[in-house]
């Protein structure tokens, strides 16, 4: 969502100055008399830390390149790293983490002070926790008559803490008694800021003022205590009157590693913030990439306004069907006794047709038949299956062994229905099947299904597949899963005899960051609107606590390989008793939906249990998913 300058990185190591030959990052700016002033973390081939200092009239270009504080008291002989500066009352306060002790511990760990007037002269340097902290910075002016700081309390001996602190004067930012004093009451201090207690935090950038509170941005990484830790970079807004108050926050990571010098350097996939400046309505990021150069980064205020107030996970209002759930398990029908669940769904003659994946107690799976005048309640359902496993690639291959035809996904193009599903034997990987059979025999319950063939590559693991539900450009398109992401191609023809498969390219990727981090998957086909295809599609995060939950997408009607806009947070999830406990706890899972009156259906399997169906208003859906594409568009300066 963040624009990234074209030319990053800005700063890098200098192999012709040995003091930071191996890295310069974290850069931290500060404005003054039209002069960009930048201190920053300078690494030596000794991997000796030491904060260098450049200046830019643009913000971007930075020359004058020199060491301005280097190793010198015993508090800091291991070296110098991470600064933040702020001018406060004519003096630039540059605040950095001291290490005293090597190997490195959480004792040797400390904040300390450089304050200079110019830039040219340290004046003044003292240790300023007497514990272990981090990345403190002061805010730009005094708070109800008080000098302001925020930092980073117990970094290295978690759980850490961002904290607010307020002085009477400066001599008090390096008091031990005042330290000593605030310390004792640690948690009246703490901004709550933390989600999840497998997380940490730092501070980021020095705070800034706006009209709408002050901004800082912070590191916020996910998953810290339980790798792989995701570095992710986040933002909140503080009341200007009372900072302890947070006015507004991200729910989700403004931005993770992406580019090249994200991710490759001395410490790999990290973006870590470290300053901000505004220009007008447009913000200014600093950051450090891989823990080797500085870049930036630059957003609308107005748009990240919006991003921080609008609660996305709340604007999508779906309405549970108050009957649910609508189909569930008969112990009658040996062949369902165990599982209904995760149905497809053609809307034809009136009817909304639901043929879901039902499973016996020997876990093999076949497809029932359901149907429904007004989408709600059942009014036909057979006591024998539809369609059940007839070659080899889906026939169980041991005993016991989960099997058969899974998850089917429906669509109809002109006169013919045709099928998509995974075939799975037990033993080899699940691949995606193909089948069909006339409108005119699936209307009729004449179930005359056409041969199915496998169309996915051997030994890849694919699911999740649908067609389109017309040809675009004279091909057919489908829509599928290849681990992790969502692939799409496009087909001459639906003819496979064994020598072709499908394949493509990448449409979406999971999101690093986000509750989508883990692997991504279609619900049902796409619907057509005047503003794109609609494609819903689930979600799961890589945290301990990862659910199923749906999210939305509008992809190009022309150019459906373009996604338009993808909503930021999930649309529906488990929240009710048959969505969050039953053979798999937490699921929500669509194959399948239908719009009929401006009311858009979703029917999907609750814990790989039960069926359910919740509605919401499809124009009003759209809407919403617009607004976002609009906004977003917003957030990246276009």
């Amino acid at each position: 969502m963040i624009r990234r300058f074209a030319h990053n990185p800005i700063l890098g190591p200098l192999p012709e100055h040995a003091w930071e030959s191996e890295a310069a990052f974290n850069g931290c700016p500060v404005v003054d008399q039209g002069i960009t002033h930048l201190v920053y973390r300078a690494v030596s081939q000794e991997h000796i830390s030491s904060i260098g200092y450049a200046a830019s009239s643009d913000d971007i270009h930075f020359s004058q390149r020199r060491q301005l504080i280097r190793p010198e008291q015993e508090w800091e002989k291991y070296g110098c790293e991470d600064p933040r500066v702020t001018k406060l009352n004519g003096k630039f306060f540059i605040f950095y983490t001291a290490l005293s002790t090597y190997p490195f511990g959480a004792d040797g760990i400390k904040v300390a002070v450089a304050i200079t007037n110019d830039f040219k002269k340290i004046e003044e340097r003292h240790l300023v926790t007497p514990f272990n902290a981090k990345a403190m910075a002061l805010f730009p002016e005094e708070i109800n008559g008080k000098i302001a700081a925020i930092l980073t309390v117990n970094t290295d001996r978690p759980p850490a803490h961002i904290c607010l602190a307020f002085f009477d004067k400066p001599e008090d930012l390096w008091s031990p008694a005042y330290w000593k004093k605030w310390y004792a009451s640690l948690d009246t201090h703490i901004l709550p800021l933390k989600r999840n207690l497998r997380d940490h935090l730092e501070v980021g950038a020095p705070p800034v003022r706006t009209k709408k509170g002050w901004l800082i941005f912070y590191s916020y990484i996910e998953n810290y205590f339980s790798p792989p830790a995701t570095f992710g970079i986040e933002a909140a807004l503080l009341d200007i009157a009372d900072p302890g108050h947070i006015v507004e926050r991200t729910s989700a990571a403004l931005m993770v590693a992406q580019e090249e010098y994200e991710r490759r350097g001395n410490v790999a996939n990290i973006v870590f913030p470290t300053g901000s400046i505004m220009r007008g309505d447009n913000v200014v990021l600093y950051y450090g990439a891989a823990d080797t150069t500085c870049s930036i980064a630059t957003m609308r205020f107005p748009a990240l306004y919006k991003e921080l107030s609008k609660p996305d996970a709340e604007i999508f209002t779906f309405s549970r069907y108050e009957g649910n759930p609508i189909i569930t398990p008969d112990p009658r029908h040996p062949w369902e006794e165990s599982a209904t669940f995760n149905p497809g769904i053609v809307h034809a003659n009136n009817r909304v047709h639901i043929l879901y994946r039902a499973m016996s107690a020997d876990n093999t799976s076949v497809i029932g038949y359901a149907a429904s005048k007004d989408g709600f309640h059942i009014g036909t359902k057979l006591s024998k299956p539809i369609y059940a496993p007839r070659e080899d690639f889906e026939k169980k291959s041991a005993p016991g062994a989960t099997s058969g035809c899974e998850d089917p996904r429906a669509t109809k193009i002109g006169n013919m229905l045709y099928i998509c599903y995974t075939a799975y034997d037990g033993k080899n990987t699940p691949r995606v099947a193909l089948t069909s059979l006339s409108m005119r025999n699936f209307l009729n319950k004449k179930w005359k299904w056409a041969l199915p063939r496998l169309i996915s590559p051997p030994a890849i693991d694919d699911k999740d597949a649908a067609l389109f539900p017309e040809k675009i450009k004279g091909k057919y398109v489908i829509l599928h899963r290849i681990g992790i992401s969502i692939w799409i191609d496009f087909l001459d023809d639906l003819k496979f005899d064994g020598t072709r498969w499908i394949g493509g390219e990448v449409l979406m990727n999971p999101r690093t960051g986000t509750r989508d981090s883990r692997k991504i998957g279609i619900a049902g086909p796409p619907i057509k609107t005047p503003y794109g295809w609609l494609l819903l599609y689930h979600g799961i995060s890589k945290k301990e606590d990862h659910h199923y939950h749906l999210r939305a997408a509008l992809l190009d009607l022309r150019d459906p390989r373009k996604v338009l806009v993808r909503t930021q947070h999930p649309i529906f999830e488990p929240e009710l008793p048959y969505e969050k406990e039953g053979k798999v706890a937490n699921v929500v899972f669509s194959c399948g939906a239908a719009v009929i009156n401006d009311t858009l259906f979703v029917y999907y399997g609750a814990a790989d249990q039960v069926i359910g169906v919740a509605t919401i208003s499809f124009s009003d859906l759209l809407k919403k998913l617009l607004k976002e594409k609009k906004l977003q568009k917003a957030f990246i300066g276009k």
